[in-house]
C-alpha cells in the first residue's frame, strides 16, 4: 500500500474508533487504544514488524471486543465491514482480522498468535493491562461491572470456579486471574523487558494494598 493510502486509512480508523468509543468508561476507551497503538509501533520498530498492519490492528482491536458488542461475531463483523468499506487490499484486511479475532486474553486459553504482527499487537494490549495504567483500568472496569474492590472472606479457590467474566469476582482477584500472569505470556523480547517493570510495580501495589486493608474485630458486647 502506498504511503498516502496508508496514512489515509489510519486517519479514517482513528476517527472511526474515537466516535465508537467516545465516553466508554470500562477502561476500553480511545485513550486505551491510543496507548496500545503507540506501544505497538514501538515494539514493531524493535522487532522489525509491518507497522501498518500493527497500527491498524491496534486501532481497531477493541471495536470487536465482545465486552462492547452483542457477541464476538457481531464485533468482528463490524470491523470487517469497516475495513471492506475503506480498503480494497484484501491481504491487509485478512491480516488485521486474523490478529483481532485471536488476540483476546480469553482466560489465557487462546492459541499462539500466527504472525509477528499479531504478537506485537497482543503484547501492546497486554502491556496496557499492567503497571499503573493496568491497575487504574482494573478498578474502572470493575466499577463499571458492579464488582466490589475486595472481599477477604472469598478465597481464590472459590473465585477461580466462577466464569471468567462473572460479576461476583472482585477487582483484587483480577490481579491473580490475569494481570500477574501476563509478564510470562509476552511474545516479543522488547515487550518482556517492558513487562518486568510494570509487573514489579503491581506487586508493590498489592503489598501496600494489603498493608492498608485492616478490619478491626467487632467487640463482644454480649453480657
Amino acid at each position: 500500500m502506498a504511503t498516502g493510502e496508508a496514512l489515509d486509512i489510519i486517519r479514517q480508523a482513528e476517527q472511526f474508533v474515537q466516535e465508537e468509543l467516545f465516553g466508554e468508561a470500562s477502561g476500553h476507551d480511545w485513550w486505551h487504544i491510543e496507548r496500545v497503538r503507540n506501544t505497538a509501533l514501538d515494539i514493531a520498530e524493535k522487532e522489525h514488524a509491518d507497522t501498518l498492519v500493527c497500527e491498524l490492528a491496534a486501532l481497531l482491536h477493541d471495536i470487536a471486543d465482545e465486552k462492547l458488542n452483542e457477541s464476538k461475531e457481531a464485533g468482528l463483523d463490524k470491523v470487517r465491514s469497516w475495513l471492506n468499506g475503506h480498503t480494497a487490499n484484501t491481504g491487509l484486511i485478512e491480516q488485521v482480522m486474523e490478529i483481532i479475532s485471536t488476540m483476546s486474553y480469553n482466560g489465557g486459553q487462546n492459541p499462539p498468535m500466527k504472525t509477528l504482527e499479531g504478537e506485537v499487537v497482543q503484547d501492546a494490549d497486554r502491556l496496557d493491562a499492567l503497571g499503573a495504567i493496568g491497575i487504574a483500568r482494573t478498578f474502572a472496569y470493575s466499577g463499571a461491572k458492579g464488582r466490589i474492590i475486595h472481599d477477604p472472606g472469598l478465597s481464590h479457590e472459590v473465585l477461580a470456579q466462577e466464569d471468567y467474566r462473572s460479576s461476583s469476582k472482585t477487582a483484587i482477584y483480577h490481579f491473580y486471574e490475569k494481570l500477574l500472569k501476563l509478564k510470562d505470556l509476552m511474545n516479543t523480547s522488547y515487550a518482556r523487558e517492558l513487562a518486568e517493570q510494570r509487573h514489579a510495580f503491581m506487586e508493590l501495589y498489592l503489598q501496600q494494598f494489603y498493608s492498608e486493608w485492616k478490619i478491626r474485630e467487632v467487640p463482644d458486647t454480649a453480657e
